[in-house]
This record gives C-alpha cells, structure tokens and sequence, in this order.
C-alpha cells in the first residue's frame, strides 16, 4: 500500500467545498510527515453549516423521507464506501497512526459494519407506539411517537475517527436530523472523504456537513449553538464537562463517550496463558489509546510474579514497525505533545516508586513512538493508577481477594469498561456485577458489539450509544393524545371541576 499524494482537503457545508486562506498540515504520526492540507474552518464556517443544516431539515428533505426509503440510501452508501474501502484506510492510517491490520479491522471495517446497522435499525425502530390509556381517568387514547430532533451537533476524536463518527451521523440520520460533524482537528480525512461519498450515492446536500476547525473555537461554538438541539461528543471528561457547561446554555440534549481506567481482574483460577495475552492486548492494541483500554492489571498478589514474568515475556514479541505492513502489532502514538505526555506520567510514576519491568521509553526514530511499558510497585492511590494516560502503559496493582479487586477495581472516577479473567463463569459473572462499568468482559477485552449499549458509569460519560435504542438518543418523545368523551367531561372530571370551583387545589 503506498501513501497519499500531499493533497489539499476543503470543508463540506452546505453540499459545497468551503476553504480558507489559513490551512491545517496533517501529520502521519508513523515518521512526522506533513501527509494533507485541510481547510481551518471556525465558529463562523460552524454558523453556515447549522444553517444549512437547519434548511435541510425545515424542507423535509430528509426527514419526511419513509425509513426503508433512509435505510436505502443509507444502504447505497455503506455500498460505496467500501469500494472505496482502501482509500478510507490509508486516509486513516495516514493520519492517525494506526497500523494497516487495524485500519482495514476496527477503523474502516467496523464503522461501515455499523453504518449498516443503524440502516437496518431504522426499519425496525417502533417510530409510533400505541399507548392504551386503562386507568383514572381513562378519557382516550394515545400514542407515542418518536420524531428527529433537527440539526444535531457531532464532536469526533482522533483515534477512531470515522468509527467514533459514525456511531453519530448514523442513528441521527437513520432517525431523519441533519448533521454537523467537528472532527478533531488531527484527523479529519476519513469523515470528509466518507460525507463526499454520501452525496454522491443519495443523501441530499446540506443534510451532512463537515466543518474542520479546533476545539475552543468551532467545537464550543456547535456545542452551544442555539440551532443545535443535540450535541454527541466522544474524547477526554475534562473536554466533556466543557462540553455539558456550554450544552446548557440552550439545554440541548447531550450524549457523551469520556476517558477511563479500565481494570484487568485476573482470579486465581484464570488460565494464565489466556489471561496474559487477554490483557496485553486489553492495553497495547492501538498503542494503548482507546478509552475503554484495561490500563490497570489487578492480579492476586500469590501469582503476581509469575504473572509479570509472563506478561514481560509476552510483551518483549509485540512487533512496532512501518504502520502499513501487515506484520506490524503496534504503531505510534498520535503526536509529540501526547508522546512528551506519556513519558512524563511514566517519569512521574518511577518518582512515586513503581518499577519499570518493560519499556518506558521512546524510539529514537522519526515519528512519535512509545514503547510498550509494564510497571509494577503501583498502588491504586497513585498517580499512574489513576489518571488516563492514552498511551502504551500498563500498571500491575496486586490484590489480596475478591473483595479487595472490586474495591481496587471501582476506586475510580471512572467507570467505562473492565474485564474478568477466570475459569469459572458464574464466578466471573457475579464479581461483574460488582464492577460498576457499562461494559464488562467475561475472559475477552474490546468487545463492542453495535447490536448492545456502549457507555459508562461516572465520569466516563453520560447516555449510551449503539444497541437496539441507539435512536432514542436522536429523537423527540411526542404523546399525541385523542380525547373519546365525545367533547364533554365525563364524571371523574365533573369531581375535579367541583373542587377547583370550591377554591380547592385539585
């Protein structure tokens, strides 16, 4: 596979290309070269976008449209995107320094798995539900309908950023809103490519618009945009507090995917070869920078030596090389200041007293790389323990039983995904139910499956997103109410106007 020409990326609002005298360079992480130039959109080009988002969706173009006749053109697209599929994974690799295996499997593969299901879940979503009214004052009857919210606001981040994306645009526009995304300013690529090829297979302009920019500037400006009556945001909880504050001021409806620190619980009678890899690649698929990472391994303080000797063994074959060969296990990291930042908790956590039994360090090579590290004498209070690196770096905390592992295990600020290593499932399946994560995986890790709920508990974020009520979140509930008395109050409402005439508060 050979790199993209430098090429140059325009904005898409309104179904036309928007540029800007100023540009942003793209830069592949894997060597430090500038791969793109993109538009530098802002709060104004955020302006245009809702606008034309918000005619998009007065005119009805979209949304009056039937939902077989969405799911069609949804359909089309996910048809079109992957004959365009190798292009999507260089645009992505390029960008974001994922390597090829990963590109083509979870950043590409999934979205477009997933796009298609929300295609199919716009058929068999219940738009209208019959509400028989049978008790006091039993006066009608009612249904209740779910309607599209409008212009719905979609803030992306850089590690899966057409995935992440599309977990958005997808039930949003499967329910009928139009959409403004704000991908993170590193890697837009993919979603600008990916919207281009909805126009061209049936989705109408203006329905899906693109607006690249920073965060402070056209990222605040659609959050708290009057005209935008949802916001779904994936990226860090300091990011998504941010987001909850401006989101208020019109008291838009918020979804929000934030940070975590996942814990590994491996119990004494896991299979420890399972066990051992299991949690590898809990923590160092995609250089550690998935939110729902396992970053705290939590091992019964018996095997915790025989555990990190075969962690560090396990470890020493992860391959790091040029992100577009296929035998590569493991990339870099996404730039320099998150690649200094990694470094800096590790240098941090050695001064509070862990022990680094494998890496810690950065390639002297091009590029922005960090080596898998392992550290042990971690403590949960401590630093390393406790705040989200987002990078290659996985602490090993001993515990002296189950209890003490639950304990460890929720002592957190977060609480978005975990994982239980055992040979025995009902044992395994009750200590998840003291885990308070949204997901727990029972001897498996990263397992997110677009047909079940994906969220967290805590500061790891608020609604869910995927599973069968993913457009509960991209609608409005409306009770639309028929009166059957035959237009005069009937006996329970004769009692309730008598007190209201004795000055009573019925």
């Amino acid at each position: 596979m050979t790199s993209v020409a430098l090429q140059h990326h325009s904005m898409l609002i309104g179904g036309r290309d928007v540029d800007t005298e100023r540009h942003r360079e793209i830069v592949d992480p894997s060597n430090g070269d500038t791969v793109a130039t993109v538009a530098h959109g802002n709060a104004g080009h955020v302006d245009d976008a809702v606008a034309a988002a918000r005619a998009t969706f007065e005119s009805g173009v979209w949304r009056h449209r039937t939902p077989q006749e969405r799911a069609a053109v949804m359909r089309r697209i996910v048809a079109a995107a992957n004959d365009a599929a190798e292009e999507l994974v260089e645009l992505e690799l390029s960008a974001n320094g994922a390597t090829v295996r990963q590109a083509t499997g979870f950043h590409i593969g999934y979205a477009l798995a997933h796009f298609s299901y929300f295609a199919d879940l716009a058929e068999t979503y219940a738009w209208q539900r019959p509400a028989p009214i049978t008790s006091f004052p039993a006066l009608g009857q009612a249904v209740v309908h779910r309607e599209p919210i409008g212009v719905v606001g979609a803030i992306a981040p850089w590690n899966f950023p057409l995935l992440l994306t599309l977990w958005k645009v997808g039930p949003a526009l499967a329910a009928g809103n139009s959409v403004v995304v704000k991908p993170d300013e590193h890697t837009p690529l993919s979603i600008l490519a990916f919207a281009r090829i909805a126009e061209a297979n049936g989705l109408p302009p203006g329905v899906l618009n693109v607006v690249t920019g920073d965060g402070p500037d056209a990222g605040a400006r659609l959050a708290g945009h009057p005209d935008v009556g949802k916001i779904a945001f994936t990226g860090s909880t300091a990011v998504g507090r941010e987001i909850m504050r401006l989101a208020a001021g019109t008291v838009k409806q918020v979804t929000l995917e934030l940070g975590g620190k996942g814990p590994s619980i491996v119990l004494d009678d896991a299979d420890l070869d399972l066990a051992v890899d299991g949690v590898l690649y809990g923590c160092f698929v995609y250089s550690g920078q998935i939110c729902e990472s396992g970053t705290r391994a939590l091992v019964p303080a018996l095997l915790h030596d025989e555990f990190v000797s075969r962690l560090v063994a396990r470890a020493t074959t992860i391959t790091m090389g040029p992100t577009r060969d296929w035998d590569t296990d493991m990339g870099p990291v996404i730039n320099g200041r998150q690649q200094s930042r990694i470094l800096d908790h590790i240098r941090a956590a050695v001064a509070e007293g862990a022990v680094v039994a494998l890496g810690g360090e950065a390639l002297d090579q091009p590029g922005f790389w960090v080596t898998p590290t392992i550290l042990t004498g971690v403590r949960n209070a401590m630093r390393i323990a406790r705040e989200e690196v987002f990078g290659p770096v996985l602490v090993v905390i001993p515990y002296a039983d189950e209890d003490e592992a639950a304990a460890i295990a929720n002592d957190s600020e977060y609480g978005l995904a975990a994982s239980i290593w055992s040979s025995d499932n009902t044992r395994a399946l009750e200590l998840a139910e003291r885990i308070a994560c949204g997901s727990v995986w029972i001897n498996d890790a990263h397992q997110i499956n677009c047909q079940v709920p994906f969220g967290g508990y805590k500061q790891s974020g608020l609604g869910r997103e995927l599973g069968p009520d993913a457009l509960d979140a991209y609608t409005e509930t409306k009770t639309v109410h028929l009166d059957l008395s035959g237009g005069r109050p009937p006996k329970p409402y004769d009692i309730l106007l008598s007190h209201a005439d004795d000055g009573e508060n019925p």
